[in-house]
């Protein structure tokens, strides 16, 4: 089960433990998310007041945003999956279980096409399967309200043509805040990781680091 309130637990627990370290200067945290973990240094930036900047590449903000976007199809698919699971994790029966990713007209979490899939998961081997209820955690979950509440610098780096986390709600969320500086590049959600935007925005973000430890 992807579970939003375990892995915020562990960001937490990551910074504890390398603040304790020597080797690390404590007082210049920077921190990285991409996707979901985007929405998790939101999060984080709003919580706490010992991170010193963070990047926010492509990141989950807003749950009726991400629904919006996906066809009435998607929802449909994916309803009698979830409440079986439900069903199952209350009388203690084996998780009902979707694929997290596949190709579109399939049924999973992530529906992609064809391309898209073989450029990122071609060779990489990985339980390609979560309980359905996996996407009550994301429902739940909407990173993006914090945006107003944050106490330091963060790059929100949304991408234009993105249907997961999209763009335009992100940037409006963004605006919000004075410690929110933003900037759309013209790909989708996973055209971000390759050339050339990947080159763009990797240099954006070292700017935007250097300019804060300056």
């Amino acid at each position: 089960l992807i579970n939003v309130r375990m892995q915020l637990e562990d960001w937490e627990n990551a910074i504890g433990y390398v603040k304790k370290d020597s080797r690390v200067d404590g007082k210049n945290l920077l921190l990285f998310g991409t996707s979901l973990s985007g929405g998790h240094v939101i999060w984080l930036s709003a919580r706490r007041n010992d991170v010193k900047a963070a990047v926010a590449q492509c990141p989950y903000t807003d749950t009726m945003a991400t629904i919006k976007s996906v066809s009435p199809l998607y929802i449909l698919k994916k309803a009698p999956f979830i409440i079986a699971d439900l069903l199952s994790s209350i009388t203690g029966y084996h998780p009902v279980m979707l694929k997290l990713l596949t190709y579109k007209g399939e049924n999973a979490i992530l529906e992609t096409d064809e391309e898209t899939k073989k450029r990122f998961f071609k060779d990489v081997s990985f339980i390609n399967e979560v309980p359905a209820r996996t996407l009550l955690e994301f429902v739940k979950y909407s990173p993006g309200k914090y945006f107003g509440k944050l106490l330091n610098p963060v790059f929100v780096a949304a991408c234009q043509k993105d249907t997961l986390a999209p763009a335009d709600k992100t940037i409006k969320l963004a605006r919000r805040d004075k410690y929110a500086t933003y900037k759309n590049y013209d790909c989708g959600h996973f055209d971000i990781y390759l050339s050339p935007y990947f080159e763009e925005a990797i240099n954006d973000y070292i700017n935007f680091y250097n300019a804060i430890l300056d």
